[in-house]
């Protein structure tokens, strides 16, 4: 028997808050009745949409975001992951876009704040400029080790571009790594699937990638294929491009045994690099 079920959520978030709250009960709700024991939301679950509506809403919108995900955790019985909400910096100015892991007690195991921002131009034609209303996390991203299930680390999104980030969840312990993500539709259909297998698979760990999928608003388009792979680069279940769920087994002992059969991380080299 596998050790647990994974769930990574896929959502069409807008600008209306309260619609994507519903709709996200309603996916967590129906992974739960599968028998997930972890769920995962996508970066921008609770508000994807102008920078301006969320720099405004940003002050209300942490309390209700934190308030749904504690609510959610408790009705479910599952541990969740509020996958990217928007929290107000300290500069006033800006906001931080913060992942958190709650228990099935409604309690918060580990939170992160994205570090990499997404600056970037499109060939498309979209221009993309987080740094200009999101201020970068400044701590490295947690490991928890969350009884029952295994030791789960955090990310979110851009970051899974970054192996280097992901080798320090690793040492640090990691047996699963959340990536959440509201990946664009251009970059997604050529780089999403193979950085997620890449990190599962030079890291011998579960990838479990919660995403946003459709159009949002404007030309603001996201790739979907929320995602759960195996520590063997297998991807176990594949949420497509409609609003739904990626739901399959983790099994920590696949973990350990891959990591004998494939002993990589035990050849590294670090003292030479």
């Amino acid at each position: 028997m596998p050790d647990f079920l994974a769930a990574a959520l896929q959502l069409t978030s807008t600008s209306d808050v309260e619609s994507n709250l519903n709709v996200a009960e309603e996916q967590i709700e129906l992974a739960a009745r599968r028998g997930a024991d972890l769920v995962g939301l996508p970066e921008n679950f609770a508000f994807l949409g102008d920078d301006q509506k969320r720099l405004k809403l940003a002050p209300s919108l942490v309390e209700k975001c934190n308030s749904f995900l504690v609510t959610m955790a408790r009705r479910y019985q599952i541990v969740l992951l509020g996958g990217g909400f928007p929290v107000p910096a300290s500069d006033g100015l800006r906001t931080l876009n913060r992942a958190e892991l709650f228990g099935k007690d409604g309690q918060s195991l580990a939170k992160y704040d994205k570090i990499h921002l997404f600056d970037v131009d499109l060939p498309e034609g979209n221009t993309y400029r987080e740094s200009a209303t999101i201020v970068s996390g400044e701590s490295t991203p947690p490991v928890v080790d969350v009884p029952g299930l295994c030791r789960i680390g955090l990310s979110i999104c851009y970051d899974v571009r970054f192996p280097e980030l992901y080798r320090d969840l690793i040492n640090k312990g990691a047996d699963l790594l959340m990536i959440p993500a509201a990946f664009t539709a251009f970059t997604g259909k050529d780089h999403w699937q193979i950085l997620l297998q890449a990190r599962a698979i030079e890291n011998t760990a579960y990838v479990v990638a919660p995403a946003q999928t459709g159009l949002h608003y404007g030309r603001r388009q996201s790739h979907g294929h929320a995602m759960v792979i195996d520590p063997w680069g297998t991807v176990l279940a594949d949420a497509g491009v409609t609003p739904g769920a990626a739901i399959a087994p983790a099994d920590k002992a696949r973990v350990d045994r891959i990591r004998k059969q494939m002993p990589s991380l035990k050849h590294r080299k670090p003292e030479l690099f």
